[in-house]
């Protein structure tokens, strides 16, 4: 295998672990809008997500990288507002 073979590879590897965490994370989206729901609270919560992402980039060893993550934040959060509103939107029909 040469170097491009490995690295594809390895990315698949990866891509495999990121599928499995995306479930996980989106399994505990649906308690959060549960939650919301159950408490009268909007979906968009801007502190929340302010919040996360400083948070996060924190964990960045490579800030080279740090625009990047934060794009990759705040699609995934963008992601689980809309599914939020699925699963509202669903519940409310």
């Amino acid at each position: 295998m040469n170097k491009l073979e490995i690295a594809r590879k390895e990315i698949n590897r990866i891509d495999g672990e990121i599928a499995r965490l995306f479930q996980e994370r989106m399994k505990q989206v649906e308690d959060v809008i549960a939650y919301k729901i159950e408490n009268n609270m909007q979906i968009l919560d801007s502190g929340r997500e302010k919040e996360v992402i400083e948070k996060n980039c924190k964990l960045l060893t490579e800030k080279k990288l740090e625009k990047y993550y934060v794009d990759l934040l705040e699609n995934m959060m963008r992601i689980s507002r809309e599914y939020q509103k699925e699963i509202l939107d669903k519940l409310e029909k």
